[in-house]
């Protein structure tokens, strides 16, 4: 690769946690332009490198035979160097050998792997993703399952897929979720997302692992009462209950995600956790009233699919526009790494509780070396 420039970052910016992280990493990645970050996580209560960030940065080193510096725990500056594109068709392992995020593995890894550079090559790219599947401040594995990547289906035309093998909880991990990432060589598509329309059902599942069903049932039925009182009808309910089998999870946990479609396609999702001491009824109420939150704001995306489709939006080909609600600190941080990496350009309307988010996206392709 010929020899360019590294783009610094002051890992402290907006948010100032992981995500900076990660959509940098993608972005430096996909676009072979050095970055070093400093500063990392510096907006929180243990800063620095955790051990789930140390091993989504190898797996991303890996993906494109970068050169990493500074990856350890607790370290406050890493330098990624790109030294090829993004090997697809082949297959990647991360592990951080504890309860860390699975789901936010894969959402350093994700980007890396969508692209090939020729129609010819379809062979799909393998994640062996290891860690917590159900862990706190960051989403769900359900959640990447019901509604992120059925947003990118949709929307973006891309087909991964995901597989739990095994869940895993705090403070243990031993989780194992297997992705499959079929390539494109076109850019990703613009997206227009600006009519919600009416809910017509709301799914879910409420687990838990080495405790009685009992706990997953009031969670349930807590999170459905909580529904009706928000105005959804019960008729447009279909939430799950299930206690795990064994030989299905590591360690004991409980929870409960829940997904809701419109009639214009659009998914919205809401979550909570279950915990020693905590009122199985209280977490399928915070679930529900995530969810209600969500949709009370009249925008096409929650929350969390907000600032997850950034990168997506700046990679695709031509202006797209969403409708979302209040735009989030996640989502002003995600904007940002993505102009100080690329040329997209983003412009946000924002009124009192809902935003436009337009994006003149680059158009991504996946070039020769």
């Amino acid at each position: 690769m010929t020899s360019v420039e590294t783009i610094r970052l002051d890992g402290s910016v907006l948010e100032g946690g992981g995500q900076l992280l990660r959509i940098a990493v993608a972005l430096s990645a996909l676009l072979s332009k050095p970055v070093a970050i400093d500063n990392i996580r510096a907006n929180r209560k243990t800063p620095g490198l955790r051990y789930q960030h140390a091993a989504g940065l190898r797996l991303a080193a890996e993906i494109c035979s970068a050169r990493l510096e500074g990856c350890e725990t607790a370290s406050s500056s890493i330098v990624f160097h790109p030294s090829t594109k993004p090997q697809t068709s082949k297959s990647f392992t991360a592990d951080p050998r504890t309860a860390g995020s699975i789901a936010l593995l894969l959402q350093v890894s994700l980007p890396c792997l969508i692209f090939s550079e020729s129609s010819s090559v379809t062979a799909p790219s393998g994640l062996v993703l290891r860690g917590g599947t159900n862990a706190s401040n960051a989403p769900q594995v359900d959640y990447t399952e019901h509604v992120f990547l059925p947003f990118i289906r949709k929307y973006f035309g891309l087909q991964p897929t995901l597989s739990i093998v095994r869940r895993g909880y705090y403070p243990k991990g031993g989780g194992e979720v297997h992705v499959s990432v079929p390539p494109i060589s076109e850019p990703l598509p613009p997206i227009t997302l600006t009519e919600r329309g009416e809910v017509k059902a709301v799914y879910g599942k409420s687990y838990a692992a080495g405790l009685p069903k009992s706990l997953a049932e009031s969670m349930r039925d807590a999170a459905v009462e909580s529904l009706v009182q928000s105005g959804i009808s019960h008729e447009l309910i279909n939430i799950e209950a299930v206690r795990e089998k064994p030989a299905d999870a590591v360690g004991s946990g409980s929870g409960i995600v829940l997904w809701a479609e419109t009639e214009e396609g659009c998914i919205f999702g809401g979550s909570a956790l279950g915990g020693k001491g905590t009122d199985p009824k209280d977490v399928g109420r915070g679930a529900a009233e995530e969810l209600a939150a969500n949709l009370a704001h009249g925008g096409c995306v929650d929350e969390h699919m907000q600032d997850q489709m950034i990168i997506f939006l700046a990679l695709a080909k031509g202006k797209s526009k969403i409708k979302s609600g209040p735009l989030s600190l996640h989502t002003r941080t995600a904007i940002w790494v993505a102009e100080q990496l690329s040329d997209a350009k983003f412009h946000v309307e924002e009124s009192e509780n809902t935003a436009i988010i337009e994006c003149e996206g680059i158009g991504y392709v996946l070039s020769g070396p």
